[in-house]
Parts: C-alpha cells; sequence; structure tokens
C-alpha cells in the first residue's frame, strides 16, 4: 500500500534550499479528506515555502506530492488548481472594481459564442454564495469595494469553491477581522469540513486553530518538530515546541513612570474623523480599537500628517502645531508605523542599512555627501539594540522575516530620535516570538519615556499591555477604559453599540 492512499495529500521527505538557505529539510505533510490541519511556526519555519510547493509556485529540490493518491511529477499553479487545491490569502487579491460574480468567477466565465453571459455568472455566483450561507448577504451585482473585509474574505472562498476546491488553504485569513467577524469564518470553516473539503490552516493567533482544527504540525527551522491532536495539546505546548522556549504571559510592565502629557488632539475632523479627542502622557501605552472601518487607521494618519485635517488641534509636549506632512510629524518627534508596513513603511529595495538611515540623512550629510563612518555606526547601533536578525547591513530589506522587517521600521523612528510612537497593527502577520520582542520594545520605548498609541483589532494584546484603551466607532471616539477595568465584552460593546447605548457609557 503507498503512503499517499486515503489522504486528500501526501507530501513526502519535501526538500527545498534557496541560496545559503535550506526552507524545507525532509518534511512529511499528510492531509485527510474533511480534516482541518493547522500548520504552525515561527516566520521563517517553512510554512509558506511548503504551502508555494503545493500550490506550484514553487519545486521542491526532491521528495514526492501526491493528490487524492495521484502522484504529482510536477506540480504548476494550474495542475495545482485543477487537482482542486485553492488558497485564500490574508491580502486576497480580488479587483475591486469588479462585481462580486465577476470575481468568483475570473478567469472561469460561463460563454456562448465567445461572449460572456452576465445571467448565467450571477446565477453560478448565487449559488456558490449559497453554498457557504452568504446569499442572503452578499450580491452578486455588488461591487466588491461596497463589502466589509470579512464579506470579501467570504467572496474568495466563494471563488474557491467555484473552481471545486477539494482543499482549501486559509494563509492569516483573520489578520484585518474584527471579533464577530472571525466568528463569521469559523462557522463557514465548520460548514466546509462537513461537506467534505480539507482544510490547512496558518495563523500567528494560536487561539484560533482550538475553533475547529482537528490536528496541529509543527514546523521549525524548515523541519518537522512534532504533531499534536489539537484535544490533546494545548497553546504553551505548541509555542514551546514552535520556539524552543516559554513565551512570557504576563505583557504589562508596572514600573513604567507615567509623566506629562506628550501628545493632544483635541476634535478632530476630516471626511473619515468626527470630533476625535484623546491623549498620550510619556511613559504610557495606549490602546486604540475598533471594528474593521471605525477609522483607527484613518485617526493615525491624521496626527502624522499624512491625510488633510479640516478642523481640531493637535499639542505636542503642550503646544498646538500645525502637522501639514509626514515631514512636519517627524520632526515634531512623530513616528508612525503603518500597517501596511511592506507598502508605507519601508523601502523594499533598498538594504536595511538605507532604510535604518532614511529619516536622518538630512543630519549625516553635508551638501549632498553621505557621512559613511555616521551611517554604518547608526544601523549596526540599531540592529544590535533591536536584535535584528540579518546576516548583514547591505541585505535589502526584503528578505528580512516579518519580526524584523518591523524591527527595521522601529529602528528608522528610534534613529529619528521619535518620541512618540504611533504604531497600527505593529504585530499583524508575524509569529509568537516576534510578537513578544515587539511587545518587550513598546515596553521599552515607555520605560525611556516614550509616549505609544498602540492601534490593534486583537483585544487580548491590546489589554495585556495598554494603559488604557481608547475605543472608535464609526469615525467616532465612543469611549476609554482604565487597565484595571479592562473587559474583553464591555469593550467590545462599546464599539459596536447604538447612539443611544454610547450616551449612557460616557455618564457612567
Amino acid at each position: 500500500m503507498s503512503t499517499s492512499d486515503g489522504y486528500a495529500i501526501a507530501m513526502v521527505k519535501i526538500n527545498k534550499s534557496f541560496p545559503g538557505v535550506q526552507a524545507l529539510k525532509n518534511v512529511d505533510f499528510y492531509l485527510k479528506p474533511g480534516e482541518a490541519k493547522a500548520l504552525v511556526g515561527e516566520n521563517g519555519a517553512g510554512k509558506s515555502t511548503l504551502i508555494k510547493i503545493l500550490t506550484g509556485a514553487y519545486s521542491q529540490d526532491s521528495g514526492e506530492i501526491s493528490v487524492f493518491g495521484e502522484k504529482v511529477e510536477k506540480m504548476t499553479p494550474i495542475i495545482s488548481e485543477q487537482l482542486g487545491i485553492s488558497a485564500v490569502y490574508q491580502n486576497l487579491m480580488l479587483a475591486n472594481h469588479l462585481t462580486v460574480a465577476e470575481n468568483i468567477l475570473l478567469g472561469n466565465e460561463p460563454s456562448k459564442l465567445g461572449f460572456v453571459s452576465k445571467r448565467r455568472m450571477f446565477e453560478k455566483a448565487e449559488r456558490v454564495l449559497e453554498q457557504i450561507g452568504y446569499a442572503d448577504v452578499i450580491s452578486p451585482d455588488q461591487k466588491l469595494s461596497e463589502l466589509t473585509a470579512a464579506q470579501q474574505g467570504m467572496v474568495a472562498i466563494a471563488r474557491a469553491l467555484s473552481r471545486k476546491a477539494k482543499v482549501i488553504i486559509f494563509d492569516e485569513p483573520t489578520a484585518v477581522l474584527a471579533a464577530r467577524e472571525v466568528m463569521e469564518l469559523f462557522k463557514v470553516i465548520e460548514q466546509l469540513k462537513e461537506n467534505g473539503i480539507s482544510i490547512i490552516y496558518i495563523s500567528h493567533r494560536l487561539e484560533e486553530i482550538f475553533e475547529f482544527c482537528d490536528n496541529a504540525l509543527v514546523l521549525k527551522d524548515g523541519q518537522v518538530v512534532g504533531e499534536r491532536r489539537i484535544s490533546e495539546t494545548n497553546i504553551d505546548e505548541l509555542i514551546t515546541m514552535m520556539v524552543g522556549r516559554e513565551i512570557k504571559k504576563d505583557l504589562y510592565n508596572p514600573n513604567r513612570k507615567i509623566g506629562k502629557e506628550i501628545l493632544r488632539i483635541e476634535n478632530l475632523n476630516n471626511y473619515k474623523l468626527r470630533n476625535c479627542s484623546l491623549s498620550v502622557r510619556e511613559g504610557e501605552i495606549v490602546g486604540l480599537y475598533g471594528l474593521v472601518g471605525s477609522g483607527r487607521t484613518e485617526l493615525s494618519r491624521a496626527i502624522f500628517g499624512a491625510d488633510p485635517i479640516d478642523s481640531g488641534k493637535i499639542f505636542v509636549e503642550g503646544k498646538e502645531v500645525k502637522i501639514k506632512s509626514p515631514t512636519g510629524a517627524i520632526k515634531l518627534g512623530l513616528g508612525l508605523i503603518p500597517e501596511d508596513r511592506r507598502q508605507q513603511g519601508l523601502a523594499l529595495k533598498l538594504s536595511v542599512k538605507h532604510n535604518i538611515n532614511l529619516p536622518v540623512y538630512d543630519k549625516i550629510g553635508k551638501i549632498g555627501f553621505i557621512n559613511l563612518s555616521k551611517e554604518n555606526r547608526n544601523a549596526r547601533n540599531f540592529v544590535k539594540v533591536l536584535s535584528i536578525k540579518t546576516p548583514s547591513l547591505r541585505q535589502l530589506v526584503s528578505n528580512l522575516s516579518g519580526g524584523n522587517q518591523q524591527k527595521v521600521v522601529v529602528a528608522k523612528w528610534l534613529a529619528s530620535k521619535s518620541k512618540i510612537f504611533i504604531m497600527d497593527e505593529p504585530t499583524n502577520g508575524i509569529d509568537v516570538g516576534a510578537k513578544e520582542e515587539i511587545y518587550e520594545l513598546m515596553n521599552n520605548l515607555a520605560v525611556e519615556g516614550a509616549g505609544v498609541l498602540f492601534i490593534s483589532s486583537y483585544m487580548p494584546e491590546l489589554m495585556g499591555i495598554c494603559d488604557r484603551i481608547v475605543i472608535m466607532r464609526e469615525g467616532q471616539i465612543v469611549g476609554e477604559i482604565p487597565h484595571k477595568e479592562f473587559n474583553e465584552e464591555k469593550i467590545l460593546s462599546m464599539a459596536i453599540k447604538n447612539t443611544s447605548a454610547e450616551v449612557r457609557d460616557k455618564n457612567g
């Protein structure tokens, strides 16, 4: 009997190397029909490489792949799709300007004599939406741009089903979803399992895999370190397997000394914001929570001068300031770690050294000439201080792991001597070990007297490290809760309550 018999996917002794790195070493991965298996590990553990081999984006150096008992000599994206393998990624790769039906059937549009039949396309799309219970929520003729992030995720799932997927890979699908949207996704995944579809689930939020996964395979440094039945393990055991050490659970540093007010905004208004007011003090970490679309990112961009303000005031260290551009914000000691670090926080085609020095080249150069010794010293210093893992200062930042890319963004603002750090989803898409380092870094910044405004969709991390949490909804700040009163239900209810309930909260 073949080792692939009875499995939806059998990947045996898979090896893959890149210049200077063995990404996978003798990895065995088996998935049964109707099984949901979590694939977990730190950034760089080999998860993405394994999935790219399964979907045909990469070819393995050696090893065998079988899909439903059929051996595949050379996997390609087309063959992978023909065999019923589909993926739903964090970056959904959908077309915002097209309709739901056009996204679902893109490349597979029903046609006659070379002409696309819109009627048949809408009917097909509606049938697929019915499969996941969303036909009453999403209309095939809606523009994708009109949908919430969660609904767009459901369109991506519908697209996979329209291609008769038998195996669906979910790669960080909840990164931009609010708590209730995450639960909607889990219900759909459970339904897919009941219909016999196999699931491969990748997430750095380990508590999620306990909702519906049957087993978890743990990778570390390109090798399998173990597999556990979900019913027979816990988060602590999986983390220890992933990182080789225990992770600190107590994130809050009570030794931080909270000083004078360092940032205050009063009644900020623009196309998205309505009368937003908040403050941050020296040594303080203030959380900013809200559902997707609540205006958190827009508030951070308005403070940093990336988006215009129609009215309102900003005070830095007690003085009213006019911030009309990011350059002006940087000069005042503000640093922004944006939600999309790759597109907005880094120059991916430049080196680690250049990225760290970007905000300070005007200070380390004269009449157009860079002081190379200062440039190198600056970069070396922050690579050491932040423990950035890079083979050299010349390494392209695009080749670093997500956690180390995030550290380079922080290093950039440390180099510019920022005193106020606005961090928008800084732990998105990075592994549990790197998250711990980011939390420690935030605590250290606060201990040194910086103020941190920490924006996150992930309530446990806000409750674990913040002194206060400010809650937003529909472009407004609707409440604030101090550390000693943190309660998940209370925070969430403020984020979704109607106006009359909001008034009661504000009045105590």
